[in-house]
């Protein structure tokens, strides 16, 4: 037994202080921030998360309802499912590169181990959403062309209805899959993907990682069907580091993940960042507010010996945590000390909060920042181009705003021009170190472009809509418009949904959704334009009120917001709902509301912008 011990531990000793051939991403991290933004560099050859364990064997890396599992345990659990798929595909190479694997897993270790399972044989992963019904993940299955669809226990009831709707095999995801405990000398990556292992080092110094499909990822359908975005493991990469570098990512950080897993926030932001550098992910099936609020309060996490310092949601989840803390505080005295107990502990132990997905209202940026210390950090980013801007993490975080480019992206505001060399004149141009304005355009708004390795590849066969989203040089163009002023960048909305033109005026929904929200009975909003012979579009504010209040006379409301903002921007019409429809990632589809709240428009033969 003794010698037993001895070989198990030399064999550890062994593979943890393999020396690799590259530095570890904690000790880039280092650099990284040593040298600030001088002689930055990407990684290269480019490396696939899964193959970054390697120097974090004996870390945590992950904790869920399950319990907590290192490092070595995700490679262990994910080669053997990585054999399996292999087997039921019925792929005899030793890479099936060009292949795609969606997959419907709980939000906890079988969607990792599945997810790097995918990249070890060298296919793509389609991660669909478990709120999804299943007409819709039947079309994301389509659309992919998935070879196979891995379902874990969680969702065994609609592998019929799945498999008769697409006729895409299904493989059943037991728990013992990824949960059954296995001798650490006998860990199967680590002793037999030898082969395998020296494979992939092969492909490291050909860099073909870098042009290798890793994710296929669908758009919010907020303007028109969902569309397969390819991302790389070169874009992931590009997308990951530069978090990394801007949000000072070390292995020392434990981030408590509470999103849906099937867009860029929650797979890349808080999933694949941690485990790029060695640092460690609490995840929770579901969002629910106590239980947050407990783990972040908590200065020794449940069970586990960790202690959450970072925390990453959408502007929802933050109107959620705030309702649920007001809820419990009554203004006695006993309640004083819990809120400088909250303060104190969310200002000491936790670093840094993160907002994005949709824009963040000022009142909930202000309310968070008084109950908890923190401003959070807004930053802007979409599917197709991971994260292109951000506040500084030490430096001033404006209101509305979201601040300057990542490492390794260029961002351009331009307008159209027919007769410009490439379809449209600059209106201002900008990096991570500077932003050059053009004479005269000086706080004009524009659509944003950007430019970068962060950028997808493709849709997935959609090379039409491919060409229609570039420019002819190169610059993929956003749908969103963009002012510069001030020193920093703004989201006005989306250039066709969220700019209103009436009576010459161009007006940003966001904006005077901003305004609107600052009304003590107003809880949501949506600003839509609604078509108008006279005015081109009128501005119109669907509302959802706080519990209690009474609806208010139009001519109320505007009163109120004449003192706020211009009156050619402020709402003409007013409609009110119990709830706000969002997505899972918490934004609102105002098409959809256009044509649910204002059906008298859908027979006009003119048309949202």
């Amino acid at each position: 037994m003794i010698a037993q011990a001895a070989h198990c531990y030399k064999f550890f000793i062994d593979q943890t202080l393999k020396r690799p051939l590259y530095l570890s991403h904690y000790q880039r991290t280092l650099l990284l921030q040593f040298c600030r933004f001088k002689h930055l560099q990407l990684s290269n050859p480019i490396l696939p998360t899964f193959f970054q364990a390697k120097n974090y064997l004996e870390r945590v890396a992950l904790v869920d309802q399950n319990g907590h599992f290192r490092y070595r345990d995700l490679l262990h659990y994910s080669a053997i499912l990585s054999k399996k798929i292999k087997n039921t595909i019925g792929c005899t190479s030793n890479s099936c590169e060009g292949l795609r694997i969606a997959f419907l897993c709980e939000n906890d270790l079988s969607y990792v181990v599945t997810k790097w399972a995918t990249w070890m044989i060298g296919a793509a992963a389609v991660p669909l959403c478990k709120t999804h019904p299943v007409k819709e993940i039947c079309y994301f299955i389509d659309n992919s062309k998935s070879s196979i669809v891995v379902i874990s226990e969680e969702f065994k009831s609609l592998t019929e209805e799945i498999e008769q709707n697409t006729g895409v095999q299904t493989l059943l995801l037991s728990k013992d899959d990824y949960l059954h405990e296995y001798d650490p000398c006998q860990n199967y990556w680590l002793t037999e993907c030898k082969e395998l292992d020296r494979k992939f080092e092969e492909m490291l110094k050909i860099n073909q990682f870098k042009n290798q499909p890793a994710l296929v990822i669908y758009t919010s359908g907020t303007t028109g069907k969902p569309k397969g975005v390819v991302l790389t493991h070169g874009n992931l990469t590009a997308q990951i580091e530069a978090m990394i570098y801007s949000w000072g990512w070390t292995r020392n950080d434990v981030i408590l993940h509470t999103l849906p897993l099937h867009h860029v926030h929650g797979i890349v932001n808080v999933l694949m960042t941690p485990f790029h550098c060695g640092a460690t992910c609490v995840m929770l099936t579901k969002f629910d507010p106590q239980t947050v609020w407990s783990r972040l309060l908590n200065p020794v996490g449940a069970n586990d010996g960790l202690r959450i310092n970072l925390f990453m949601a959408v502007p929802t989840v933050y109107a959620k945590l705030i309702e649920n803390y007001e809820s419990n505080m009554r203004n006695n005295q006993e309640d004083m000390y819990m809120g400088k107990f909250v303060k104190n502990t969310c200002q000491n132990r936790i670093r840094l909060m993160v907002s994005g997905s949709a824009s963040l209202p000022q009142p909930i940026m202000e309310r968070w920042e008084e109950i908890t210390g923190h401003r959070l950090l807004e930053r802007y980013g979409m599917s197709e181009i991971g994260m292109a801007l951000t506040n500084p993490l030490d430096g001033p975080r404006i209101p509305g705003s979201v601040g300057h480019p990542m490492p390794w992206v260029d961002v351009c505001i331009a307008k159209p021009n027919v007769y410009a060399k490439w379809g449209y004149d600059v209106i201002a141009q900008g990096n991570s170190s500077k932003t050059v304005v053009s004479p005269g355009m000086e706080s004009e708004q524009g659509e944003l472009y950007v430019r970068g390795p962060n950028v997808f590849s493709e849709y997935f066969q959609r090379p039409d809509a491919v060409k229609r989203s570039f420019t002819k040089d190169g610059w993929f163009k956003t749908g969103d418009t963009a002012i510069y002023e001030n020193g920093v960048y703004s989201i006005m909305g989306r250039t066709s949904v969220d700019i209103i033109k009436s009576g010459g005026y161009k007006i940003s929904a966001l904006y005077v959704e901003r305004h609107l929200l600052s009304h003590p009975q107003i809880t949501d909003c949506a600003v839509i334009g609604l078509p108008d012979i006279t005015w081109g579009q009128r501005i119109a504010a669907v509302l959802v009120l706080k519990e209690g209040a009474d609806e208010m006379p139009l001519e109320s409301l505007q009163r109120w917001a004449e003192n706020l903002m211009p009156y050619y921007q402020v709402p003409t019409v007013v409609r009110y709902l119990k709830a706000m429809p969002r997505n899972a990632m918490g934004k609102v589809n105002k098409k959809d509301i256009f044509a649910t709240v204002f059906p008298e428009f859908n027979r006009s033969s003119r048309t949202i912008r």
